[in-house]
């Protein structure tokens, strides 16, 4: 074992993945991160007890795909893997679905992804995302108004997903390989500026020449960030009965709160009712009813599309009409990560 592998290996271990003895599922493209993914998940199975499999999937995008195809066919050869492959029609589903081609693709992949899992008994599907993808997805939630949800880590085991080298450099996966001798696909739409992503992986080479640590110091700030998003959270939770309540229609407040108190309850509230959640919105809503909160009129309060109703062990807010609940943006950063190509 290599020190690249020891140290991956240790990354799994130290996170408590929990993938030790489990039949795995490798999603392979044939470029510099699935196959690295491929040869390191190869060289500790043993270690983690893990029976694998391979899954290769042409989007019929490219002229190169049959290419792809075959270096994982004969990779799966050399390391005497079982390998599954499918034709996708990407650009059909694409048209179908008013879906943009990367977005149709990941869909379209990932469904097939729990198809053959679910087939072959796979419980856990092992996708190539690394430490640059993480920042990528983090640019892209805060450009979006991501907030706080921003700042968290992308999950090494979201339920099927497994990101065994999530805490990977690319650039680390491409030197393990030409230290085994081993070549990679090169997918060249990954240089083209058509998505957000690629366009951000751009100006992000160009930050990380001014700091060649941003990958992992931002890492670190997403561990102590979900930290303290975990204890504000049990918080919240703790005052539910007492302080806060959800009703279908409605959020049930008692008592007063200071302005990031109330904030929590709402975005913990919105969540579980539902609606959607944009920070300036919850600001604002913040700021306006924590005066009537504490103040000694019982008197119904309106502000925007929202009303406060007195009753007799606090206030209930309420949209006054669905249609003006906020539509754009969310606090927690919900973007599906995409797989490593």
């Amino acid at each position: 074992m290599n020190r690249f592998e020891s140290t991956w290996l240790a990354h799994i271990h130290a996170r408590k993945d929990g993938v030790e003895n489990v039949r795995t599922l490798i999603a392979c493209s044939g470029g510099g991160d699935s196959t690295a993914l491929l040869v390191f998940l190869w060289a500790v199975r043993k270690s983690l007890g893990l029976e694998l499999l391979v899954a290769h999937a042409d989007h019929g995008l490219r002229d190169s795909a049959s290419e792809d195809a075959a270096f994982v066919r004969e990779l799966c050869r050399k390391l005497d893997l079982d390998l599954v492959e499918a034709d996708l029609d990407v650009s059909g589903h694409a048209k179908s679905t008013g879906l943009g081609l990367e977005t149709a693709a990941r869909e379209l992949r990932w469904a097939w992804l729990k198809a053959e899992a679910e087939s072959c008994g796979a419980t856990a599907v092992a996708t190539g995302h690394t430490l640059d993808d993480h920042t990528e997805t983090v640019w892209l939630r805060l450009s979006r108004g991501g907030g706080t949800g921003s700042l968290t880590p992308l999950p090494a085991r979201q339920g099927l997903r497994w990101s065994p080298l999530i805490q990977a450099r690319r650039e680390e996966l491409r030197t393990y390989l030409h230290t085994l001798g081993l070549p990679w696909r090169e997918d060249e739409t990954n240089l083209q500026g058509f998505t957000a992503r690629n366009r951000w992986r751009k100006l992000l080479q160009v930050m990380r020449e001014e700091s060649p640590s941003l990958d992992a110091h931002l890492w670190e700030t997403h561990i102590q960030v979900e930290e303290l998003r975990t204890f504000r959270d049990d918080l919240v939770h703790s005052w539910r009965g007492n302080r806060w309540n959800a009703a279908p229609d409605k959020i049930c407040l008692h008592g007063s709160f200071s302005d990031a108190e109330l904030r929590w309850v709402l975005e913990a509230a919105f969540r579980e009712l539902g609606w959607p959640r944009e920070a300036d919105q919850l600001r604002g809503l913040a700021a306006w009813a924590i005066p009537h909160l504490r103040g000694r009129s019982r008197k119904t309060k309106t502000w925007g599309g929202w009303k406060l109703d007195s009753e007799p062990s606090g206030w209930a807010l309420h949209p006054i009409w669905q249609e003006t609940l906020p539509s754009a943006g969310r606090l927690d950063g919900g973007e599906i990560p995409q797989e490593a190509t």
